[in-house]
């Protein structure tokens, strides 16, 4: 569904209504002027007769009416027509000065000449009427379009003013980020509903930000307590599988307990490492290839990927050089490579590929796509069951972020693809 912005959206409303309105108002003034114009008109045609009949015309003869009707162009005195009262019709007559049909407004009215009946007829034509109406509705139109560009185009600008500090909040709140420590600030704003919003986000990002650092902090003091208890207690456990003569089950005991052990370390690691990805300790950058850290990774990721009789298939025709902090990197490459192999099945395959700006990891799976709106989140796994701790694909994640890299993942042909697009 698509989107439209707050001011867009009130001035579309305006501007449909102030165009309906346009739209209505303009025949409506049109038929309203015709109509006073005739009302006028009629009002005219009635006024010259009662002129007529007050004047001195009541003593006219024959001779007098002939002479009228000759030197009166508009007006005729005919013998009676049976008019009783006065009478007003609009009708289409020929015109011969322009040479065609035009209307007019013709009076018949009944008047008394030396005691005998006549008609008065007076005719009216309304031609500069049409003109004079349409050069007015004209007008009117011109100055209605005026007026209502002034208005839309004055409410615009005073509403984009009014919205600025809103749309000034909505942009620092989307550039903000919590792990970068800048704190957004927002302007200043006399609008009492703004400036209420803008002092509940400050106290919402102030409190978020303790919460977050707090945790952060937390974790990694954690991860930094535990690497000597835990160094010591694989140290112990080492010493205690050397033992001579220790029975099957003790030996079965001090292996899971190993494993565990390797699993703590692990996540130990990653969440030191996630710990100093936060804190940008990772800042200096040079040129990576990145075929050579996979070449250079293969043969060790080959002999863990063993028990699964797994296949790797390489096919870096592409020199992929990219600029980052080579720890991070090598990171990258080797969560990649672990994700693809602990994910596998038995007989299951990988292909890595490169491009001038992509590294795809593909590896063969379950037969179903994953959850892509949580795969990436921490201690996130697909199957509880795994042996992982549901770190690495956040780190690689977090590196993606951190380098401005786009981290995707995808599937298709039953194979489960993880794709790092460099800018």
């Amino acid at each position: 569904m698509s989107k439209t912005k707050l001011l867009n959206k009130t001035t579309r409303s305006f501007l449909i209504y102030a165009v309906l309105i346009l739209l209505a108002s303009a025949p409506a003034f049109y038929f309203i002027s015709q109509w006073l114009y005739v009302y006028e008109t009629d009002e005219v045609l009635i006024f010259h007769k009662e002129d007529f009949v007050k004047g001195t015309h009541h003593k006219f003869t024959e001779s007098d009416i002939v002479a009228w009707n000759k030197y009166n162009r508009d007006v005729e005195i005919v013998p009676d027509m049976g008019v009783s009262t006065d009478s007003i019709v609009g009708k289409s007559l020929y015109e011969p000065t322009s040479g065609e049909m035009e209307p007019f407004r013709i009076l018949y009215s009944p008047v008394t000449i030396n005691s005998k009946k006549f008609t008065y007829i007076e005719k009216t034509n309304l031609v500069e009427m049409e003109g004079m109406v349409v050069s007015i509705a004209m007008m009117f139109l011109c100055i209605i379009v005026i007026l209502l560009a002034g208005i839309i185009y004055i409410s615009r600008e005073s509403a984009a003013k009014i919205w600025k500090p809103f749309y000034d909040t909505l942009r620092k709140i989307q550039d903000f980020e919590i792990d970068k420590n800048r704190e957004p600030n927002f302007a200043p704003t006399d609008i009492k509903e703004f400036d209420s919003l803008n002092k509940s986000i400050e106290k919402l990002i102030e409190k978020n930000t303790a919460i977050y650092k707090s945790q952060r902090e937390f974790v990694e003091n954690a991860a930094h307590e535990l690497q000597t208890p835990l160094a010591l207690f694989q140290t112990k456990v080492d010493t205690l599988a050397q033992a001579e003569g220790l029975p099957d089950e003790a030996s079965d005991i001090i292996g899971a307990l190993n494993n565990d052990i390797s699993r703590m370390n692990r996540l130990n690691k990653n969440l030191l490492l996630l710990s100093k990805i936060d804190n940008d300790t990772y800042l200096e950058k040079q040129p990576v290839q990145i075929n050579n850290l996979i070449e250079k990774h293969i043969d060790f990721f080959r002999e863990q990927g063993e028990p699964k009789n797994l296949s790797f298939k390489l096919e870096l025709d592409v020199q992929l050089s990219v600029t980052t902090n080579p720890a991070l990197a090598e990171v990258l490459v080797n969560n990649l490579f672990m994700n693809a192999i602990r994910h596998n099945v038995q007989d299951g395959e990988i292909i890595i590929t490169t491009t001038q700006n992509t590294v795809t990891f593909a590896n063969t799976g379950l037969n179903n796509p994953l959850n892509s709106g949580k795969l990436f989140n921490r201690f996130s796994k697909e199957n509880p069951s795994s042996q992982g701790n549901g770190l690495g694909l956040a780190i690689i994640k977090k590196i993606g972020e951190l380098n401005q890299w786009n981290i995707s993942y995808d599937f298709k042909n039953d194979l489960h693809y993880f794709i790092v697009t460099f800018p």
